[in-house]
């Protein structure tokens, strides 16, 4: 199992810290101030290990038991108890075990000095676990934002392919119905057109499995499908398509802008009255800009191939593949229904 670098990182934070406590009397040397003696370094030892002890004993123990818990009494009675018994562990090592050399000697009065002792420590010692609190608590933070990025990325990942999923087979279903109406109308041009279909499913099924595919591919895909579409349309229907004619590679999402080729279709089509058909893509340095116009004729409430699924399952794909780096606006004005959507192509 691999550790991860953060977690050697974080430790090398901490022995970088407690190096610096430990090595503060190499800092304050001078010619007035000479090197510490070996005794004088055990008596400054004292009062860094003894905020080690506080520091870990919350970081490692009444932290995580008590305050992640909220049991908020619990940990300030735990940590009155620790720092309580640590100070007088701190001060009888200061006076019995190391006690003041004749250059500090101790004071005439006992009782001040330990008065004194506790006063003006007790503060240090909360402040040391006040700083484990916050590391603690930073630490945790970041591991459980950490998991949360790296569980959003999977559930990315995951309704991605549910959007695929359910695209893949609704596109196929409109097409077969294309070829059905097609086979009546023109037998011979049905077969050239199921050739042309084995192209356009070979995409779908296979190209647009992968996370990106160059903008040329997606063109020459919408390019077969709208020439698709064309043939099966009534002679009221005019459709004006634009298209680059000479794409570039730049890499995007597969299966875009079928769903606004679809929707066109769908609900821009009259088998009475005049229809349109105005459909815009092109490439600027910076943008892909696709704009569909049509003649509006919605569905039935009773038609649930009019229910939207394809425009709202675009706008959650762009959300989860272009956060903050697209514009997808659809709606109709009286009888023109207008869709366009703009792709920021790099991050700028």
């Amino acid at each position: 199992m691999r550790t991860s670098p953060l977690k050697y990182s974080g430790w090398l934070v901490h022995l970088t810290a407690w190096a610096v406590v430990f090595g503060m009397p190499l800092f304050f040397t001078g010619p007035n101030r000479p090197l510490m003696t070996g005794t004088e370094y055990l008596r400054f030892l004292i009062v860094p290990l003894s905020f080690m002890v506080v520091f870990y004993t919350n970081y490692f123990g009444l932290i995580e038991r008590y305050l992640f818990s909220r049991r908020l009494g619990r940990f300030l009675g735990g940590n009155l108890l620790l720092i309580g018994a640590v100070m007088i562990l701190t001060h009888l090592l200061f006076r019995y075990i190391l006690p003041p050399d004749s250059l500090h000697p101790p004071m005439a009065r006992p009782w001040q000095h330990t008065v004194r002792f506790f006063a003006s420590n007790a503060m240090l010692y909360l402040m040391v676990v006040s700083a484990s609190v916050a590391i603690r608590m930073t630490g945790g933070w970041y591991k459980a934002e950490t998991e949360r990025q790296k569980l959003e990325h999977i559930h990315t990942k995951a309704e991605l392919q549910n959007l695929k999923s359910q695209l893949n087979p609704h596109f196929l279903f409109n097409t077969l119905n294309n070829i059905y109406s097609l086979i009546q109308l023109d037998p011979p041009r049905a077969q050239r057109i199921v050739h042309e279909l084995s192209r356009l499913l070979r995409y779908v099924l296979y190209d647009s499995s992968q996370t990106t595919v160059p903008l040329s591919a997606e063109i020459d895909f919408l390019k077969d499908y709208i020439e698709l579409m064309r043939i099966r349309q009534p002679h009221h229907v005019k459709v004006f398509v634009s298209l680059p004619e000479e794409p570039s590679q730049t890499p995007i999402a597969p299966l875009l802008f079928i769903s606004l080729v679809e929707n066109a279709f769908k609900h821009g089509v009259s088998n009475e009255k005049p229809s349109h058909i105005t459909i815009d893509l092109h490439e600027t340095d910076q943008q892909l800009i696709c704009t569909i116009k049509n003649s509006y004729f919605p569905k039935p409430s009773s038609d649930r191939s009019g229910s939207g699924i394809g425009l709202k399952n675009l706008s959650k794909r762009l959300e989860m593949i272009y956060p903050g780096r697209y514009r997808f606006q659809y709606g109709h004005d009286e009888d023109t229904y207008t869709a366009s959507l703009i792709l920021q192509l790099r991050d700028s």
